[in-house]
C-alpha cells in the first residue's frame, strides 16, 4: 500500500486497489467503539460506530459488486484469510447494536454473517499453507465473532436458544486456533506489518465470547458454567501474555511507517481492551476493571495514530 496505484489513478484508483484485509478498518473502528460504550463514552462511541457503519457499506457494495460483475477476481480474493474480515467486521457492528438493544438490526447482521462464513471459510481452509501472516488466525476470529454476537443476542432476545449455538462457535473456533497456529510464521513477531497482532487478538475475542456465554441464565450454578469460566481466563490470561509479547516486539524492531495492516493492530488492542473489561464483571474480576480501561484508552491512541496515518496516505492520492 507504500506505492500510488497506476490503475484508475486518485482515491478511486486506491479504492479499486484495496486489499480484502481492509475490513480490519471496520473491525478495529467497531471494537473500540464497543469500549467506549462500556466505559460510559456513548457521544464518542456513537460517532466511531457510524464512520464504521459508513465504511462497511461501502465494502460491502464493493464485494456485491466483485460477486457479480468480476467473479474470477471475487474468487482468488475470497480465498485469502483477509476475506473473512467481512464476516468479523460485520458481527462487531452486530455486537454494538445488541448491547444498544436494536435486537432486530443485529439479528440482521447475524444472519448476513452466517450466511457468507462457511463460504468464505471454506474457501480459505482449502487454500491454506504453511508459513502465513498473522490473518491466518481471522478463520477464528470470525468464528468467534458469530459466538460473540450469537451470546448478546441470547441475552436480549426472549428465547436463548442462540447460546447453544453460540457455544458450539465458541469451542470452534478454540479448536481452529492450534491448527492456525501451526501455519503462522513466528518470524512475523519481528517483522510483520501489523496484522500479526491477531494472533493475540484471537485469543482476546475468544475470551469475550466466553464472558457473553458464561452470561447466559440458563447454565447458572451448573458444571458447564464452571468450564465455561475456566475457558474465559485461560484464553483471557494467553491473550495477555500474547499482548505483552507483541508490545515487547514493537518497541524492540520499530515499524513506525503507516501500513493498512496496522488496522490490524487496532483491532486486537482494543479486543484485548473490551475483553479485559467483559471477563471482569462476567467472571467475577473486579480488579481487571481498571486495566481494562488503560488498555482501552492505549486502544484509542493506537486508532487515532492509525487514521492520522491513513488520512496522510490519501494525500498522496488526491495531489
Amino acid at each position: 500500500m507504500g506505492d500510488r496505484v497506476s490503475a484508475g489513478g486518485g482515491l478511486a484508483g486506491w479504492w479499486v486497489e484495496l486489499p480484502p484485509g481492509a475490513g480490519t478498518a471496520v473491525m478495529a473502528t467497531g471494537i473500540v467503539s464497543i469500549g467506549l460504550y462500556l466505559v460510559g463514552q456513548e457521544a464518542l462511541s456513537l460517532i466511531l460506530l457510524v464512520l464504521a457503519a459508513i465504511v462497511w457499506l461501502a465494502l460491502a457494495v464493493d464485494f456485491a459488486r466483485q460477486l457479480l460483475r468480476e467473479r474470477e477476481q471475487w474468487e482468488v480474493k475470497a480465498a485469502t484469510p483477509p476475506a473473512l474480515t467481512a464476516v468479523a467486521a460485520t458481527t462487531i457492528l452486530g455486537t454494538w447494536f445488541a448491547l444498544q438493544g436494536w435486537s432486530g438490526v443485529a439479528v440482521a447482521a447475524l444472519v448476513v454473517a452466517v450466511l457468507i462464513w462457511p463460504v468464505l471459510l471454506t474457501a480459505v481452509v482449502r487454500h491454506w499453507r504453511r508459513r502465513l501472516p498473522g490473518t491466518v488466525f481471522l478463520v477464528c476470529v470470525a468464528t468467534q465473532g458469530l459466538a460473540v454476537l450469537g451470546g448478546s443476542l441470547a441475552l436480549s432476545l426472549p428465547s436463548g436458544w442462540l447460546a447453544w449455538p453460540a457455544l458450539g462457535c465458541f469451542l470452534f473456533g478454540l479448536a481452529l486456533y492450534p491448527i492456525a497456529f501451526l501455519r503462522f510464521d513466528l518470524g512475523q513477531v519481528r517483522s510483520g506489518a501489523g496484522d500479526q497482532w491477531v494472533a493475540g487478538g484471537t485469543l482476546a475475542i475468544s475470551a469475550l465470547a466466553g464472558s457473553k456465554l458464561l452470561a447466559v441464565p440458563a447454565w447458572r450454578g451448573t458444571a458447564a458454567q464452571d468450564v465455561l469460566r475456566a475457558l474465559t481466563l485461560v484464553t483471557f490470561a494467553l491473550s495477555a501474555c500474547w499482548y505483552a509479547v507483541l508490545v515487547f516486539a514493537e518497541a524492540r524492531w520499530p515499524r513506525p511507517h503507516y501500513d493498512m495492516r496496522r488496522w490490524a493492530t487496532v483491532f486486537p488492542m482494543g479486543m484485548t481492551a473490551v475483553a479485559t473489561l467483559s471477563v471482569a464483571d462476567a467472571a467475577a474480576v473486579g480488579w481487571l476493571r481498571t486495566p481494562g480501561q488503560v488498555l482501552l484508552w492505549i486502544a484509542v491512541a493506537a486508532w487515532v495514530l492509525a487514521l492520522v496515518g491513513l488520512v496522510r496516505h490519501l494525500a498522496t492520492y488526491s495531489r
